[in-house]
């Protein structure tokens, strides 16, 4: 996406907080500009990165209490570098996170758990971050959506609410920080019956908006308006759609535990000063028993989407991919000949 395309996106959605994922957004050449023009008109800005490009990058931005790096980390050095398939990561990951508080810039983790996590070492993680001086941390349970490559380390509901039950057991008397609200927190250790709000993080991708989140392939929305008014929200989440069965993620919860705390602001405040409940009896299971059977049809709207940008003509943004100095497109074609 563009710079213009970027700020095009933020004015048509008008969300008060942004996140840049990719891939890794210090690829992008225009990403120190698009940072700056959100940063501009008063948006939070959390910047998603693996961090091998940090320190190179950093002199391109400028410290604000309205930007923050959030730097993916899956626990310790062992827990984070086995999730991500290389050695080495989780030492520049921290050496960068170094960096860039010395500079004074703000730092959050971004952090997944999987399926055999060690709830004491994550909590020693989460011991290490503080201590690393980090801002906050985000947290949320690995779901096998339909496109990732390793099905088998996901957690369902139930064990992600007994790992975070079991990780916020040793967290109590622990100024942990989150960037978070409580009750998204409580919510994963099992103390609320939250239904999913797909539409509270909407994702705008070089296809288009897409529908309903950004870890399901449903299709896109040219216009954030069509995504809001032709979507089907009642279609998805736990307990409506097969494919959103075991998910507990922050993209369609927290904005659900946001809106509780509006409609409950003692509740909210009484867990935001105690932490998670981790004893008492959790809250009934959402029944799966009505839900719609999954349709899988990502790779056909892939192929589309492609197929129309293809036919716009429109203008790669970045160095084309060559293998045996050929571009792969004009390899493509010789095969076809």
């Amino acid at each position: 996406m563009s710079l213009q395309e970027c700020l095009d996106a933020d004015a048509e959605a008008g969300a008060p907080i942004i996140a840049i994922a990719g891939g890794e957004p210090l690829l992008h050449k225009e990403m120190p500009q698009i940072v700056e023009g959100l940063v501009e008109r008063k948006k939070y800005v959390y910047l998603c990165t693996n961090a091998l490009l940090l320190e190179k990058k950093l002199k391109d931005y400028k410290p604000s209490p309205f930007f923050s790096w959030d730097v993916h980390l899956d626990g310790d050095q062992q827990m984070h570098d086995s999730s991500v398939c290389q050695d080495g990561v989780y030492e520049r990951a921290v050496a960068a996170i170094r960096l860039a508080k010395s500079k004074g810039f703000r730092i959050s983790i971004n952090c997944t758990f999987f399926d055999g996590v060690d709830p004491k070492k994550a909590a020693d993680f989460f011991d290490s971050v503080m201590e690393m001086g980090v801002d906050g941390v985000m947290t949320a349970p690995g779901y096998a959506y339909e496109r990732a490559p390793d099905q088998e380390h996901f957690l369902n509901r139930q064990k992600t609410k007994t790992l975070f039950r079991d990780i916020f057991r040793y967290g109590k008397g622990k100024k942990w920080r989150f960037t978070q609200s409580p009750l998204f927190l409580n919510f994963l250790a099992g103390n609320e019956n939250y239904k999913c709000t797909p539409w509270g993080k909407p994702l705008r991708t070089v296809f288009g908006w897409q529908r309903p989140c950004y870890l399901l392939g449903e299709g896109y929305a040219k216009t954030f308006k069509e995504l809001m008014e032709d979507t089907a929200w009642d279609d998805y989440g736990t307990g409506a759609y097969e494919k959103c069965a075991d998910c507990m993620v922050h993209s369609g919860y927290e904005a659900t535990a946001v809106m509780d705390a509006v409609k409950r602001p003692w509740h909210f405040i009484k867990v935001a000063l105690t932490g998670p409940e981790t004893e008492k009896p959790m809250a009934p299971e959402i029944s799966l028993a009505h839900q719609r059977p999954a349709e899988y049809g990502y790779d056909a709207q892939v192929s589309e989407q492609m197929e129309r940008l293809e036919t716009k003509g429109k203008p790669s943004r970045g160095p084309r991919v060559r293998v045996n100095g050929k571009d792969v497109e004009s390899q493509k074609s010789s095969a076809a000949e």
